[in-house]
């Protein structure tokens, strides 16, 4: 049911299959993020013809709205929002913690976090809520999502080596209570590296999730891209994947940019999800062969060629520059849909071109060009 096969490697970047419940996935890839059932200004429809192999469901989100038991009533998450392909679903751990303290402030003051769960208030309406590591397994068990994370506690950076080993400690103990919940076989679930910003704590956090290997079907590397530099971000993305088993597929949580992307795909990554070219289209900042566009500047005003003349997406196939920006500044919604749909079949095509360059022996070269693209802003 559950397999992954390592096809070809260059240098580290590694070119792979994934097969699951819902379908076959090609990797490197990236997951558009679907917080709440619904990638942002995006149909299912749309998903399918920009190439999405997969995305990603929230469980905070999906729990607190619409809630368990409506999506348990139309027979699963798939069911519900009406996506055929596979699905990841996250623990929520790491909404409990931020949105709580963006809406609350004080993060201490209204998140409790112990060896038994976290208690939180929701940032809808201030409930209390309590998460422990089977009930989000429950909650996950009842989407049916194909892929599952156990609940994990992500420090922020910067922060204390002595938490940041308190942290690794609690997201192991979590583990193995989420392997001894966990119950349906058609769900794959991944262990969680945490261990912040210290290279030992990272060894530490991979030999001892490690010990569980035999329960888990790949690794997600936690708690990076969450403000610290690039300088940290990189070596700890490469010593984790030294250290993980070659034949399991590795996933870096919330990566990334496509530069973050491409350095991570370099150093062995094989699974990616974020927000940012779903929340830069919606704030007119589009990706192109040739650079970085601010879709909103005047100089657009009157360009009537196309946003990307490499790109093949419905945007750029039948609107040009002046029409997008006219449409962003008068607001209308049809700007979020448009620069949606070039943003994620822009990382898409990159997916798709880094997995060939792969193939064929030339993925440094395929990243300097890509690399130097992302530099540019036009």
């Amino acid at each position: 049911m559950f397999k992954f096969k390592l096809i070809k490697k260059d240098g580290k970047a590694r070119r792979g299959r994934l097969y699951t419940p819902h379908g076959v996935i090609e990797t490197p890839v990236f997951m558009p993020v679907g917080t709440q059932g619904t990638v942002k200004a995006m149909i299912h429809k749309l998903l399918d013809e920009i190439g999405a192999q997969i995305i990603l469901g929230n469980t905070y989100h999906l729990y607190l709205r619409p809630g368990t038991e409506i999506i348990k009533k139309a027979g699963g998450l798939h069911n519900f929002i009406g996506w055929k392909k596979p699905i990841l679903t996250d623990s929520g751990g790491y909404q409990v913690f931020s949105l709580a303290k963006g809406r609350f402030g004080n993060r201490k003051a209204k998140v409790k976090i112990t060896d038994e769960g976290v208690e939180f208030q929701d940032h809808l309406q201030g409930d209390k809520h309590f998460f422990t590591p089977e009930k989000v397994i429950e909650i996950q068990e009842t989407f049916g999502s194909d892929i599952i994370m156990p609940l994990d506690e992500c420090v922020e950076y910067p922060t204390t080596k002595e938490y940041a080993k308190e942290a690794l400690d609690r997201t192991i103990r979590w583990l193995e209570r989420s392997i001894k919940a966990k119950r349906r076989k058609d769900q794959a679930l991944f262990g969680i590296v945490q261990g912040a910003f210290w290279e030992d704590l990272r060894r530490e956090a991979v030999e001892r999730t490690m010990e569980f290997d035999e329960h888990l079907f790949g690794y997600s590397i936690g708690g990076l891209s969450v403000g610290e530099p690039k300088e940290i971000m990189y070596p700890m993305t490469e010593l984790v994947c030294e250290l993980l088993p070659e034949h399991k597929p590795r996933y870096l949580m919330g990566v990334g940019k496509p530069e973050d992307i491409l350095e991570a795909v370099e150093r062995g990554v094989d699974m990616f999800d974020c927000v940012v070219p779903t929340r830069n289209a919606r704030t007119g900042t589009l990706y192109t062969s040739q650079g970085v566009i601010d879709i909103r500047h005047a100089k657009w005003k009157e360009d009537f060629t196309p946003l990307d003349p490499e790109c093949d997406c419905y945007t750029c196939r039948n609107h040009t520059k002046a029409y997008l920006r006219h449409l962003f500044v008068a607001e209308e919604i049809s700007a979020y849909v448009l620069n949606t749909i070039h943003n994620l079949r822009f990382y898409l095509k990159m997916m798709e071109e880094i997995r060939k360059a792969i193939e064929e022996g030339r993925f440094k070269e395929l990243k300097e060009r890509y690399l130097e693209k992302v530099k540019v802003r036009l």
